[in-house]
């Protein structure tokens, strides 16, 4: 076959990013004060951006029944299907001809004359430096670079509470009881408060904490200061029976009763005195270990709020939403005088930027309302029954359900925070596991299947210790399609020893 140079035709079709583009798929994974913090410096570049106390609200109801919630309801300022911020590269020539098309403003943005302005140079007002998730400075710092970079003891814990386990359940309290707990490392809240709040069993919120308890520093996630500085002694091997009594009798301590202490712990005076010397080498707050970072308040992006009628009302946070609009009365005044060609680009690009940045802001509060309608009627169960009645969800679910990519709900859910009737969660608190079920029915939350599966092992006798495989039966026989090794996986997260073991210790307990 003879080699020649030769001229070939391809035709191929590519996505072209934009930065208005780039910019508005940016925008989604902003939460509110961060997208408040990315206005501000808009307001304070373009002068046809100004603030309006004037802004709709965007709201949703969600009607429910007893056993699962109907198909939602909007009101005239729900969202529209075709108007949601769906940008995805499957999509995504579609939605830049059309919703998010950079001939904004030649469509809707005219002149005095009847004109329509054209856009000018990219990079007068570029919005590029708009980071991931973070909104950014004029001179490249980002939002996150003016804070302190130390961990927190939130994000210390929540890094430990993510290798403890991988109970969707464990970690969805865990999360919860974590943002309950002080700057000085304490949890004020009783179990039963949390157990109330969330729906759960007593026992298992205990069970988290009882995690919690393991994690450094020792002695976070106490309740009170004797409880605070036995888990740190029990970390160093140091909680003995006398060192126990000597903390529960700290008040004599206080009181420099050096005698009462001898006969409450019944040591000698010099084991008495050693005790003194190490429990004051303790630190009654491990958490100020890590409370040089300034205070974060967790601001909700979204309430939701059960209706007269049982439906679920959906609305964004106003309080914390940007409110800005287009002053086209100036852009008008200003088109209409003489500049140099320079200064007409640049005022036109203005324009173009702050259309499209309004355009943005609107569309943006009606996708994040869509996505979290969707969970909100998925979860029904969970925001009536609590922790237990978690479905399974997964970002595909939520997507094909508003006909929209996973890429655009997992942008969405992103550092965005809903405030219900049970606590303020990530909307990613959300989204659990499934096992299948072997009659075509609906698919089982894995949380509901490692709760049943502790269930069967409290339930089982001396005599009649359950193996994994007998487990996988029982678990068939109420339609889960599971297999051993994953039954293996579950009880061994939950710390449960294997029926071997179980067997042989209640052979002990019975001797």
């Amino acid at each position: 076959m003879a080699l020649a140079p030769r001229l070939e035709l391809r035709q191929s079709q590519q996505l072209v990013m934009t930065p208005q583009l780039q910019q508005a798929i940016k925008l989604l994974q902003l939460s509110n004060l961060e997208l408040t913090e990315f206005v501000e410096q808009q307001l304070e570049e373009n002068p046809f951006l100004e603030r309006t106390s004037d802004q709709d609200e965007f709201t949703t109801d969600r009607r429910t029944s007893d056993e699962k919630v109907a198909k939602a309801d909007t009101d005239d300022k729900a969202p529209p299907q075709e108007e949601s911020l769906d940008l995805t590269r499957d999509d995504a020539t579609a939605i830049a001809e059309e919703a998010l098309d950079t001939s904004y403003v030649e469509r809707d943005g005219g002149t005095a004359d009847g004109e329509a302005a054209h856009t000018g140079p990219e990079g007068i007002n570029d919005w590029s430096n708009v980071g991931s998730g973070r909104g950014g400075f004029e001179d490249g710092r980002e939002i996150t670079d003016t804070h302190t970079s130390e961990i927190t003891l939130r994000e210390h814990l929540n890094e430990q509470l993510q290798v403890a386990t991988s109970s969707a359940q464990e970690l969805f309290i865990g999360n919860y009881i974590i943002d309950l707990i002080d700057d000085a490392g304490y949890l004020r809240e009783t179990t039963a408060d949390i157990a109330t709040r969330l729906g759960a069993d007593e026992p298992l919120v205990e069970q988290v904490i009882s995690i919690l308890h393991t994690f450094e520093p020792a002695g976070v996630g106490a309740r009170d200061l004797k409880e605070c500085l036995c888990l740190q002694l029990g970390d160093q091997n140091r909680l003995d029976p006398a060192m126990a009594a000597f903390v529960e009798n700290l008040e004599l301590l206080a009181k420099g009763d050096l005698k009462g202490l001898i006969k409450a712990t019944g040591a000698s005076e010099e084991d008495v005195r050693d005790m003194i010397a190490e429990v004051r080498s303790l630190n009654p707050k491990p958490g100020y270990a890590y409370g040089s970072d300034p205070v974060q308040i967790v601001a909700p992006d979204i309430f939701v709020k059960k209706a007269a009628d049982g439906a679920w009302k959906i609305e964004l946070n106003n309080d914390t939403l940007p409110r800005v609009l287009v002053n086209q009365h100036y852009y008008t005044e200003v088109a209409k005088t003489k500049t140099p060609e320079k200064d007409a680009i640049f005022l036109q690009e203005q324009f173009s930027n702050a259309s499209w940045l309004v355009k943005s802001l609107d569309q943006r509060a009606r996708t994040i309302l869509k996505v979290a309608g969707e969970i909100v009627r998925q979860q029904d169960a969970f925001l009536v029954h609590g922790i237990t009645y978690l479905r399974p969800l997964n970002l595909r679910a939520v997507a094909d359900a508003i006909e929209m990519h996973e890429s655009t709900v997992s942008r969405v859910t992103s550092n965005k925070y809903v405030a219900t009737p049970r606590g303020v969660f990530e909307l990613k608190y959300f989204f659990t596991a499934s096992i299948a079920s072997n009659c075509g029915g609906e698919a089982h939350s894995a949380e509901a299947i490692r709760h049943r599966i502790r269930e069967l092992i409290t339930s089982e006798t001396p005599k009649s210790v359950l193996s994994d495989d007998k487990i996988v039966e029982l678990l068939r026989a109420e339609g889960v399609d599971i297999a051993r090794r994953t039954v293996a996986k579950y009880r061994e997260s939950m710390s449960i020893p294997s029926s071997v073991q179980r067997r042989r210790a209640a052979a002990r307990a019975a001797i």
